[in-house]
């Protein structure tokens, strides 16, 4: 349980360093993640995006392993995928133990939900998708990952987290920053 704890309170503190005033409900959710799943922000477990956190595919791996995951099954589904059109459609299984049945996931991907930057690599995504679904099933994780998140381009380019800070009329000075006390919920 310490260990869990020390978990919690670097993940903390490491997340203030990087966005600085956290929401309480973000700073609740942290604190579960940390002391149920021991994940790690520090190790690329987790991911801060709008204000909510999503579990990382290397997070996912990090609980399957300690929990001591028996196996990984991955097939592509032929029926549904069109490799003309670089959409691509997995299965993934999960067994626990060897008497388990397995936990099972499914993944997709094509040009249109994933970001430009793995485009090309759409089968790949679909079979990490499919496995983090299964995984997330497996283990009980409430949270979507990271992976699975479908790519939307934003019409808006202003960053949504964390927020801005409200624009004053030209000339007017700036308020100063109220006290990190003031602004945080204390975890």
């Amino acid at each position: 349980m310490k260990r869990r704890i020390s978990t919690y309170r670097s993940n903390l503190k490491l997340a203030r360093a990087t966005w600085g005033c956290l929401p309480k409900v973000a700073i609740i959710r942290l604190k579960e993640l940390s002391e149920r799943h021991c994940l790690s922000f520090a190790h690329g477990d987790l991911q801060l995006l709008d204000g909510a956190w999503y579990v990382t595919h290397t997070g996912l791996l990090q609980i399957a392993a300690r929990r001591r995951c028996l196996g990984i099954r991955t097939a592509i589904q032929e029926k549904f995928s069109y490799p003309a059109d670089n959409r691509w459609v997995f299965k993934a299984i999960i067994h626990k133990s060897k008497s388990s049945k397995g936990f099972v996931g499914y993944g997709d991907a094509d040009p249109s939900n994933v970001s430009p930057l793995v485009r090309g690599a759409e089968m790949r995504v679909a079979e990490t998708r499919a496995v983090n679904r299964a995984l997330r099933k497996a283990y009980g994780i409430g949270l979507c990952s990271v992976e699975e998140l479908g790519w939307e381009p934003k019409t808006d380019c202003k960053q949504q987290w964390p927020p801005e800070r409200p624009s004053l009329p030209s000339g007017s000075p700036l308020p100063p920053d109220p006290p990190p006390s003031a602004r945080c919920q204390s975890g």
